[in-house]
């Protein structure tokens, strides 16, 4: 069994805020619940964190000093919108690009549950672990808990709903042997930093200057999701927090939500109409 290592936290709150026009209400209502049950059961004993998550209706605000995880449809709309590196406050936000995840043909609830994950793991996408190899030569390696076993097809299922696997703090400690302990949720992986098929995680040379890069299982990364849209975490991992934006106030993202749907029902319009 998993032994937890980290001092638990308090409970922080997450408002889900749907923001794209491939889902419907209806098709996220599940999805938290799956989330919530993830969050709770499988993340927090090992991880010490635990979250309550709730969705925003449409048109409202979330509540005063919550997290977001935002459901959007692509990293245009997340811009058009003004949904940036943080919230209104300033505090941590996830975000989904399902209408992206349909196109490249992966699952939307797999991506969310990732992003909630390492959100909660790394909130400030700051945190790293370095692995010294000389005296003057080391790798920083991105304290991401999803990553390294990020692929749909090593996910796991809670009420149907398909959800990432997802490392454990053993995974971050060089010291362990192969096989010595879980290094993950599905317990598919069985060294420190090990990557599965389709997993990757973000290093650091600290002697190179080559700044941030992407190891992969394979010699040559196999999708090009390795190179992070603008506003994932990724993105955002390789630029100094100083440069980050804050989101727009809920009000004018509303608004900017009405003339975005706006926009694209015009462009429909014109299709049909050729």
């Amino acid at each position: 069994m998993p032994q937890p290592t980290h001092v638990q936290t308090p409970t922080i709150q997450i408002s889900v805020i749907n923001e794209s026009t491939v889902l419907a209400d209806a098709d996220i209502v599940p999805v938290v619940a799956a989330l919530q049950e993830q969050v709770s059961s499988d993340f927090l004993p090992v991880w010490g964190v635990n979250a309550e998550l709730s969705i925003v209706p449409k048109s409202s605000q979330p509540p005063a000093g919550s997290w977001w995880l935002v459901l959007l449809d692509d990293s245009d709309q997340a811009n058009a919108l003004g949904y940036h590196d943080l919230t209104a406050e300033g505090l941590p936000i996830g975000k989904v690009f399902a209408a992206s995840d349909l196109k490249a043909g992966t699952s939307w609830t797999v991506t969310a549950s990732h992003e909630l994950l390492e959100m909660l793991g790394d909130p400030n996408i700051n945190l790293t672990v370095f692995v010294q190899n000389s005296n003057t030569a080391g790798t920083l390696y991105a304290y991401e808990v999803c990553d390294a076993c990020e692929d749909d097809s090593l996910g796991y299922s809670i009420n149907n709903i398909l959800l990432s696997d997802f490392v454990y703090p053993a995974w971050f400690e060089s010291f362990r042997t192969e096989g010595s302990t879980q290094f993950d949720r599905m317990n598919k992986i069985h060294t420190p930093f090990g990557l599965l098929a389709g997993g990757y995680i973000g290093v650091f040379n600290v002697s190179s200057g080559s700044g941030w890069q992407q190891q992969t299982a394979e010699k040559h990364p196999t999708s090009m999701q390795n190179r992070g849209a603008v506003g994932t975490r990724r993105e955002r991992r390789s630029i100094t927090r100083d440069l980050w934006v804050s989101s727009l106030p809920q009000r004018k993202i509303v608004g900017n939500a009405q003339k975005y749907r706006q926009q694209l029902q015009s462009i429909q319009k014109r299709r049909e109409a050729a």
